[in-house]
């Protein structure tokens, strides 16, 4: 039987994917939660063998939750996204994701993926992979990343040097910095370009 971990904040997408993965003989739902954070705690708890998680959630994203998880629990990660970008792709092979899907993905074919992962091997939508291997390389540092995710999230300059413990002009400079590389006329835009092209 394999074990199985979902996480999405979407309820309804959630309980359809909890519903047919459930009607599969081999496959069982030990857990479902709306949240990143409530993912890695689930994780955690529950020791899946393989971790179902949307790309778009709260608190922390697909990737992020991915990266807690595989620190701290032997299982194997598979990310669902309605928007596929390749440069997310790339930070999520970085995060040792094994698998890659759109939300577009029949539930059949979903446990088709999730039962080979299971067994050791990756998954990479070929359409997504394909896209990856022409995508550009991102132009921001580590730091220039940083401050536009938590942008993203809606935080002020102020907010965002504190919880990088930064000087307020040095978070200013990296803001100007990226808004530069993406020909952005705003650290708003600039986070949002970021997102779009997968590098935040």
């Amino acid at each position: 039987m394999i074990r199985i971990l979902i996480a999405d904040d979407e309820e309804l997408i959630r309980g359809a994917l909890v519903a047919l993965l459930g009607l599969e003989p081999d496959l069982q739902v030990v857990a479902d939660v709306a949240d990143g954070e409530a993912a890695v705690a689930a994780a955690v708890e529950h020791r899946p063998d393989v971790v179902l998680l949307d790309l778009e959630m709260p608190r922390l994203d697909g990737v992020d939750a991915a990266t807690q998880i595989l620190r701290r629990v032997t299982t194997r990660a598979v990310l669902v996204t309605r928007h596929a970008r390749p440069g997310t792709l790339k930070r999520a092979l970085g995060a040792g994701i094994s698998g890659f899907v759109p939300k577009s993905t029949p539930a059949s074919e979903l446990a088709q993926i999730i039962r080979a992962v299971a067994g050791g091997d990756r998954y990479i939508d070929p359409s997504l992979a394909a896209a990856a291997l022409t995508e550009a390389e991102s132009p921001l540092t580590a730091r220039e990343r940083d401050v536009l995710r938590l942008t993203r999230e809606g935080l002020s300059t102020k907010l965002v040097a504190k919880s990088l413990n930064l000087a307020h002009g040095t978070v200013r400079n990296h803001t100007s910095s990226a808004m530069m590389k993406l020909h952005a006329d705003s650290r708003i835009s600039a986070a949002a370009l970021a997102w779009e092209r997968g590098w935040i």
